[in-house]
C-alpha cells in the first residue's frame, strides 16, 4: 500500500489547490482548440497572451488551457512551425470560462506567389512542435509521417526513430530497443495506459501485433517526467490513437500485393469515420484495419562446441564405458534447415467518442481491439551428434583438427494443427490486445484535475499445436570450410531419401495459454504557481494505481502410434526441397509428413508429458501503487524547469511449481516481496531563440524482472544432470539517468540535433549459468549444472545522437521538393557482476542489447502530385544471450534494410501508392561467440504492396 504519509501529503497538497482555486475565483479561463482547415488537431502550439505574460503549450488534441486571467479583452498569439503566425481576440469574463476555435493555415496558402514548401510536410509540422515545446527530451513521429515510410506495423515504424532498434520475427520488428536497453526495461502505453504483454516469459510488448495506421502520433520519452509510469530504463513509447475530427472525416485503404518467398498475395484494408455534432460537444471516431498476409521463410541453424568424446571400447570397474576425448577445432555437432510457411491475418478496431458536457468538463472513452491469426507449418530437418558412448574409434574422421565425419541422429519433424475451419491443419497463435480507456479532464476554478481509468488485457492461445517427427542414424560429412554456411551432407545421399529407415519418433500435442491483465486508475491535478514571477508556473501532483495479474496455462501430450505408422514410408509426404532456397541451393530440406495427414489424425488417449510444461506455468501479480509531486517554472524568458519527484510502491505474489526430475511435481511454491522506490528528477528547457532549445535531464528509473524470473520454481532433472531455479528475491532495475541535447527547428518544418545521454544501472538481471558445490538440491546433486536468473552489480550506457531532417527547399528548380531524414545513434557499454560457469567474474562484456551503432536515412521527393522515398535502416550487432562462457555468448547479427515507396495523388482525395520492402534480402542472424559462426540464419525474401487511398474531409 501507499505509505499513510504520502497520502496525507497528497491530500493536504489537494486542500491546498482548492484554496488557490477560491482565491482567484473573480479571474476567468480561456480554453481552446486548434486545428487546421481540415479540423484535425494540431498539438504542441505555442500560445502566448502577450499582455500578461502567459503562455501555455496544446494537448495531442490539439486543445490548451489558460487559468487566471484577469477580466478583460486580449489577443492570442499562435505559433506552429510551418504555418502562419495566428492573433485571435478574446474577451474574458469574471469567474467564467471563454472557448474558442482556432484554424490555422499554412504558410503557402497565405502568399499566392510563393511555392508551398510544406507540402507534404504537415504531419511532420504536428510532431516537430509537439518535440520542439515538450519540457522533456522526446522523439514524436505522426502518422502522417508513418504513411511515408513502407510499415505496415508500429514496430517497422518505430525502427524509424533516432537511438531505436527492433528485434523481428518471421521478417516484422517486434520488440523494441531504446537506447540500446532490452525491450523488457522499457514500457509502451496506449494513450498513457499501459499495454499489457502476451509473452509468456517477459515483458515484452508485441509492436507487430498494432498496424500503424491505427495510430496517429508515436511519442518516445527518452526522459521520463515525474508524472509518467517509471519503469521505463531505456524510455517510455507513448502510441496515441487518433481522436475525432472537428468536423467530418472519411478515410479508407485498399491494397495487395505479393510475397516474393513465396509468390502468395497480400490484402491490406483500412477505414476510418469520424464527425462532431452540430453543437461540437459529441465527438466520434470508429476505425478498423486487416492486413492479410501470406508468406513465409527459409531457415538455418547450428549450434557449435569445442568438445569431442568416444568410445574406447573399454570399461570401467563398474561396467561403464570408457570415454576418451579428443583435441578438435570448434564444429557443428547441431544442424538444422527449416522451411516455414505462414499466413499472419492482423485485424484492428478502434472507437473513440469524447463529450464536453459544458466548457470546463470533457469526458472520453478510447477503445482498441487489436487480433491476430498466426498459421503456420515449420517442417524441419535435424542432424544432432550422437552420444560419446555411441561413437566407436571408426566411426569418425578427423582432419588436421577439424571433425569432419561423425554419426548423426536425424530427425525430421513436420510442425502443424488439427484439420478445422480456425487451425486449418497449421499452429494458430491466436493473440489479442484490447484497451479500454476512460477519462475526464475538469475545470474547477483554476485548478485543472484530470482522471482516467483503464482495463487492458493481452493474452496469447495456442490449442492443438501438433509435431510429429520420424528418425534414422547416418553418418555426415561435416563442412565447416566456410562456418557462415555450415552444412551436413549424408555420406550415402541415399540415406537421406530413405523412406523406410526413417522411424516413427514421437508425436505430441500441446495446448498454450497466456494472459496479462491491467486493470489502472490515475487522477491529477494542476494549478498556477508563479515562483520566479514570471507569468508562468504550475504544480502539478497525482496518484496512480496498476494492478496487474500475469497467468501461463500450458500442457503437452504424447501419443504411440508406432504401430500404425512405423516409418515415412507408411504416410502421405511432400517433398520440401528447393533450389531457390534463400540460403543457397545446396541446402535441400527433403521429405516431410503431411500437415493435412498430421492435422487429420484422431489423437485420443495422450500420455502427460509433465516435463514440457510443468516449469513453464506459473501465476503472478504485481500491484503498484505510485504518487508524484512536481513543479514547473519559467525561471527566465528563456529558461524553465520541471522537478519533482515520483514514489513507487510495488508488491509482488508469485506462484511456481516444485518439481523433481522434470515430471514429479510436490507442490505449489507461494513467495512475496515488496519494495519502494523514490525517484527525483529535474528537466531544464533553455529557449536560446524562437527555434533552437537546449535542454538537461537528471533523471531515476527502474525495470522490475521478468514474471518467469520471479517465480520461486525447483526443477531438478536428474537425467541430464540440471537444476533450474526461479529467483523470487530479484531486485529490480535502477537507472539514474543524465541527457544533453541541443535542437534547432527549420521555418520550412525540419530539425537538426544531437546529444548525449549516460546511464548508471544497478541490478540488472541475467541468467546464471554454473555448477552446484554442494548437495543442496538432493543427494547427488553436487556438480550439477544449474541455471538461475540473477542480480548483476552494475552496468554503463554512454551514447551519442544526432539528427537531421528538413526540405531542401533552398535548391533551384525540382530539388526544391527534395527531402532528407537522417539519424545516427552510437552506444558504448560495459556490464559488471556477470559470473561465468566457475563462478568468475567476466570483464569482456557489454551489457546485452546495446547495438553500438544504429543509422536510419531516408531520401525524399514531393510535390503536389508525386511522392517517392528510398529508406535505409541499420542496426549494428550485439550480445543477445550470455551464455556459460565467451565460447558460448549468443550475439545477434548487423542489419541492413533497404526500402522504397512511392504514392500519386489523382485527386485532392484519391491516390495511389506502391512499396517494395526488404529490398537488400537482410536475413535475421545470430551468431556464436565470432561472427563466423552461424547460429541462426532467417530468410524473408521482398515484399511489394500497391493499393489505393482515400481521404475525404469537410470541415464546414
Amino acid at each position: 500500500m501507499i505509505p499513510s504519509r504520502f497520502l496525507k501529503l497528497m491530500y493536504v497538497t489537494f486542500l491546498v489547490c482548492i484554496g488557490t482555486s477560491t482565491i482567484y475565483a473573480q479571474n476567468g479561463s480561456i480554453k481552446g482548440v486548434i486545428t487546421d482547415e481540415n479540423g484535425i488537431s494540431m498539438p504542441g502550439a505555442s500560445v502566448l497572451v502577450g499582455a500578461l505574460n502567459k503562455a501555455t503549450i496544446s494537448d495531442f488534441e490539439g486543445k490548451f488551457t489558460l487559468v487566471n486571467v484577469p477580466e478583460g479583452a486580449y489577443t492570442l498569439q499562435i505559433q506552429y512551425l510551418g504555418y502562419t503566425d495566428t492573433e485571435k481576440q478574446v474577451n474574458v469574463g469574471a469567474s467564467k470560462t471563454t472557448a474558442i476555435s482556432i484554424v490555422l493555415v499554412t504558410k503557402g496558402e497565405q502568399l499566392e506567389d510563393v511555392t508551398i514548401s510544406t507540402y507534404g510536410a504537415v504531419g511532420q509540422a504536428r510532431a516537430l512542435n509537439t518535440q520542439k515545446n515538450n519540457m522533456n527530451i522526446t522523439n514524436v513521429v505522426s502518422t502522417d509521417q508513418i504513411g511515408k515510410f513502407p510499415d505496415a506495423n508500429i514496430g517497422d515504424a518505430v525502427k524509424r526513430i533516432p537511438g531505436i532498434t527492433m528485434q523481428v520475427d518471421q521478417g516484422e520488428a517486434r520488440n523494441i530497443i531504446v537506447r540500446g536497453l532490452s525491450p523488457q526495461l522499457n514500457s509502451v502505453t496506449l494513450n498513457g495506459s499501459r499495454i499489457p504483454s502476451a509473452e509468456g516469459d517477459n515483458r515484452n510488448i508485441q509492436m507487430d501485433l498494432i498496424p500503424s495506421d491505427m495510430i496517429k502520433t508515436i511519442e518516445v520519452n527518452k526522459a521520463v517526467t515525474p508524472d509518467m509510469e517509471a519503469d521505463a530504463l531505456g524510455g517510455s513509447v507513448n502510441l496515441i490513437t487518433r481522436t475525432a475530427p472537428q468536423g467530418f472525416r472519411l478515410s479508407a485503404t485498399l491494397g495487395s500485393g505479393v510475397n516474393f518467398i513465396t509468390d502468395k498475395r497480400i490484402l491490406t484494408g483500412s477505414f476510418l469515420i469520424g464527425d462532431r455534432s452540430k453543437n461540437k460537444k459529441f465527438g466520434w471516431m470508429l476505425s478498423a484495419s486487416i492486413n492479410d498476409n501470406d508468406f513465409g521463410s527459409d531457415n538455418i541453424e547450428a549450434e557449435w562446441t569445442d568438445e569431442f568424446e568416444f568410445n574406447t571400447g573399454d570399461e570401467d570397474e563398474e561396467g561403464e564405458a570408457i570415454l576418451e576425448e579428443a583435441d578438435v577445432q570448434p564444429y557443428t555437432n547441431v544442424f538444422e534447415q527449416r522451411v516455414y510457411l505462414v499466413q499472419r491475418i492482423r485485424r484492428s478496431f478502434s472507437a473513440n467518442f469524447d463529450y464536453n458536457f459544458d466548457d470546463n468538463h470533457t469526458m472520453y472513452l478510447k477503445t482498441m481491439y487489436n487480433w491476430r491469426d498466426d498459421r503456420e507449418n515449420r517442417f524441419r530437418l535435424e542432424h544432432g551428434i550422437l552420444d560419446g558412448e555411441d561413437i566407436e574409434e571408426g566411426d569418425f574422421t578427423i582432419t588436421n583438427g577439424f571433425l569432419t565425419s561423425f554419426p548423426v541422429e536425424v530427425k525430421r519433424q513436420s510442425k502443424g494443427g488439427i484439420d478445422n475451419s480456425r487451425n486449418k491443419n497449421t499452429r494458430l497463435e491466436d493473440q489479442r490486445m484490447q484497451n479500454y480507456n476512460l477519462g475526464g479532464n475538469h475545470l474547477f476554478g483554476n485548478v485543472k484535475i484530470d482522471w482516467m481509468g483503464s482495463f487492458a488485457k493481452a493474452s496469447e492461445e495456442r490449442l492443438n499445436e501438433r509435431y510429429v517427427e520420424f528418425e534414422s542414424e547416418y553418418t555426415i560429412i561435416n563442412d565447416n570450410s566456410d562456418p557462415e554456411f555450415p552444412i551436413f551432407l549424408p555420406a550415402n545421399a541415399s540415406d537421406a531419401t530413405n523412406l523406410s529407415a526413417f522411424e516413427f519418433g514421437e508425436l505430441t500435442e500441446e495446448n498454450q495459454y497466456t494472459e496479462e491483465e491491467d486493470i489502472n486508475f490515475a487522477i491529477n491535478a494542476e494549478f498556477v504557481s508563479d515562483f520566479f514571477g514570471r507569468g508562468e508556473g504550475i504544480i502539478k501532483f497525482g496518484v496512480r494505481s496498476r494492478l496487474k495479474r500475469k497467468l501461463r496455462d500450458n500442457n503437452f501430450f504424447e501419443f504411440d502410434l508406432e504401430d500404425d505408422f512405423p516409418s515415412l514410408a507408411e504416410i502421405p509426404i511432400q517433398d520440401f526441397s528447393n533450389p531457390d532456397f534463400l540460403a543457397g541451393s545446396k541446402y535441400q530440406a527433403g521429405l516431410f509428413a503431411d500437415e493435412a495427414w498430421l492435422g487429420s489424425l484422431d489423437l485420443t488417449e495422450g500420455e502427460s508429458v509433465p516435463d514440457e510444461f510443468l516449469r513453464a506455468n506459473y501465476e503472478v501479480s504485481e500491484d503498484v501503487f505510485a504518487g508524484y509531486l512536481m513543479t514547473n517554472q519559467k525561471i527566465s524568458d528563456k529558461l524553465s524547469v520541471l522537478s519533482g519527484i515520483r514514489l513507487e510502491n510495488t508488491s509482488i505474489k508469485a506462484t511456481g511449481n516444485q518439481i523433481v526430475d522434470e515430471e514429479e511435481l510436490i507442490g505449489e511454491v507461494t513467495d512475496e516481496q515488496s519494495y519502494i522506490n523514490i525517484l527525483p528528477g529535474v528537466h531544464f528547457k533553455y529557449d536560446a531563440s524562437s527555434k533552437t532549445v537546449l535542454r538537461f535531464a537528471w533523471t531515476n528509473t527502474i525495470a522490475r524482472p521478468n514474471y518467469a524470473d520471479l517465480v520461486p520454481s525447483v526443477d531438478v532433472v536428474f537425467d541430464d544432470e540440471e537444476i533450474f531455479v526461479g529467483n523470487p528475491d530479484l531486485d529490480p532495475a535502477t537507472s539514474m539517468n543524465f541527457d544533453i541535447m541541443a535542437e534547432h527547428y527549420f521555418a520550412s518544418v525540419g530539425i537538426v540535433s544531437g546529444g548525449l545521454f549516460y546511464k548508471k544501472i544497478n541490478n540488472f538481471t541475467y541468467i546464471f549459468s554454473g555448477e552446484t558445490e554442494n548437495n543442496d538440491f538432493g543427494e547427488g546433486t553436487e556438480g550439477y549444472d544449474i541455471f538461475q536468473p540473477l542480480n548483476g552489480d552494475d552496468a554503463s550506457v554512454f551514447g551519442v545522437e544526432v539528427a537531421f531532417q528538413r526540405q531542401l527547399d533552398f535548391l533551384p528548380g525540382f530539388a526544391k521538393n527534395l527531402s532528407l531524414y537522417l539519424n545516427y545513434t552510437f552506444l558504448t557499454s560495459s556490464a559488471d557482476g556477470i559470473r561465468n560457469e566457475d563462478g568468475d567474474e567476466r570483464d569482456d562484456l557489454d551489457l546485452p542489447n546495446t547495438a553500438p551503432n544504429m543509422f536510419n536515412g531516408s531520401l525524399g521527393y514531393n510535390d503536389r502530385k508525386l511522392s517517392i522515398r528510398l529508406s535505409a535502416n541499420f542496426s549494428d550487432a550485439y550480445i543477445d544471450e550470455i551464455g556459460g562462457n565467451a565460447f558460448e555468448d549468443r550475439y545477434y547479427d548487423q542489419q541492413f534494410f533497404l526500402d522504397f515507396n512511392a504514392s500519386y495523388a489523382i485527386t485532392k482525395n484519391l491516390s495511389i501508392y506502391a512499396d517494395l520492402n526488404n529490398i537488400t534480402n537482410q536475413p535475421l542472424r545470430f551468431y556464436q561467440g565470432v561472427s563466423e559462426r552461424t547460429m541462426q540464419l532467417e530468410y524473408y525474401d521482398r515484399r511489394l504492396t500497391f493499393g489505393l487511398k482515400y481521404d475525404l474531409f469537410n470541415n464546414k
